[in-house]
């Protein structure tokens, strides 16, 4: 049975602190303004950062199991609801149009993040115009992963038959089907009442700038999500069984912001909009399991807007390491090794390091003594000493910016 407790904070007082380990409750505020302030905040907040009465605390934290990623201080004497997080699921039962704002205030903000991401990282603005799915044709098609290719030609040409770019992407798509370039038909065009999809061979589930309508979960196998920019193709993450992704094109009705790759063997459950609203009513642990997942997605945005303000490039892929670590929340032991779903230039990619500088970079961090390279993948040989030499390095790069504070102060009072 859902029972809520109300809790008041005076003017002034601390409601929650960041960098505190994970709190099992979040709030709902009911009278009153919070304000919320980060340690390092790389972009504000799309809806600034104080907050009044409907909006939500430490729902991020809460729902990842991760620590907080904010600080929220009473501007005023505030009345909260306190809401457990085992307490989700009868939310969802109980009072559905307020589990729904949390789902659909996460994927706004995950679109926003993604966006300050994109343009951060990658020196770029998130392309939305269908042309860019005739961009990705091409640069599969250069790559000859032709199944990949036609994928993109196809659906350039159903969403912009008379486009700029539909006569070669019509002879593109042609002259691959005229090689022998196998591809399901079905996998082109998914029949919307099957909800199981099996790819037995890599496969496009959609891309980037295609209009979207299910979100996927997958039952068994590998997704990557990626985006090609400038002619290159970037990996955001590697999702395995029991992950969900695709929800923002479906709750938003906006065009996917990434593409979606299914390894050999994957087999994923698709989950329409009027499936949807059918697990909302009928399957609320479901959704809970979703707002999870959107919760963990936008903890590491926000650590990994974070990583952007690390100047060194060897330090910025250490920290990314420890994000990865801390996301799967794998535990660090001493002497414990771990290998990652991603090779050493991958990692540059995603921390936004200037293509030019990736062999120079990808060379130093190579150098260090607890990085190996197995089958094309990263295994550090200690956990506990990329915890040691994360935090090292962090601690070099805050005596750096002391330093460099004071040398303006002493300018300052000199002039």
């Amino acid at each position: 049975m859902l029972q809520l407790a109300f809790v008041n904070f005076r003017k002034g007082s601390y409601i929650l602190v960041e960098g505190k380990a994970e709190s099992n409750r979040f709030y709902i505020i009911q009278g009153g303004k919070v304000q919320i302030t980060k340690n390092t905040e790389v972009v504000a907040e799309e809806g600034g950062n104080v907050l009044g009465p409907g909006d939500f605390i430490g729902v991020v934290s809460s729902m990842s199991g991760h620590s907080q990623i904010e600080t929220a201080i009473a501007l005023t004497d505030v009345t909260l609801i306190s809401v457990s997080r085992d307490q989700f699921s009868d939310l969802i039962e109980k009072n559905t149009p307020v589990a729904m704002k949390i789902i659909y205030s996460f994927t706004k903000k995950m679109r926003y993040l993604d966006e300050a991401l994109t343009r951060i990282t990658l020196k770029k603005n998130v392309q939305s115009d269908i042309t860019h799915l005739f961009t990705i044709g091409e640069y599969y098609a250069k790559l000859s992963k032709y199944s990949l290719a036609i994928y993109a030609y196809y659906h350039y040409l159903k969403n912009a038959p008379n486009g700029e770019f539909s006569t070669a992407a019509r002879e593109r798509f042609m002259a691959l089907k005229a090689m022998g370039t196998s591809i399901n038909a079905e996998m082109l065009e998914p029949k919307t009442g099957e909800m199981t999809r099996i790819y037995q061979d890599e496969a496009m589930v959609f891309c980037e700038c295609q209009p979207g309508t299910e979100l996927y979960i997958i039952q068994k196998g590998q997704v990557k999500i990626t985006k090609i920019v400038d002619n290159n193709e970037v990996l955001l993450a590697v999702l395995k069984t029991g992950d969900m992704f695709g929800e923002m094109a479906l709750l938003e009705n906006k065009p996917r912001s990434a593409s979606a790759i299914a390894q050999a063997g994957t087999q994923l459950l698709a989950v329409n909009r009027q499936n949807f609203n059918q697990m909302v009513a009928t399957q609320p642990q479901l959704i809970a399991r979703l707002t999870t997942t959107l919760a963990d997605r936008i903890w590491l945005m926000y650590k990994q807007l974070a990583n952007t303000v690390i100047k060194d490039p060897v330090s910025r892929m250490y920290d990314m390491l420890m994000l990865q670590v801390e996301k799967l929340k794998i535990p660090f032991q001493a002497q414990k090794s771990y290998t990652f779903d991603f090779g050493p230039t991958e990692l540059a990619n995603m921390c936004g390091i200037a293509k030019e500088q990736v062999s120079q970079v990808v060379g130093e961090f190579l150098r260090e003594p607890i990085i190996r390279i197995i089958d094309d993948r990263i295994t550090v040989t200690d956990l506990v000493e990329l915890t040691k030499q994360n935090a090292y390095r962090k601690k070099l790069m805050d005596m750096e910016r002391a330093r460099s504070e004071n040398r303006s102060t002493n300018s300052t009072v000199l002039w």
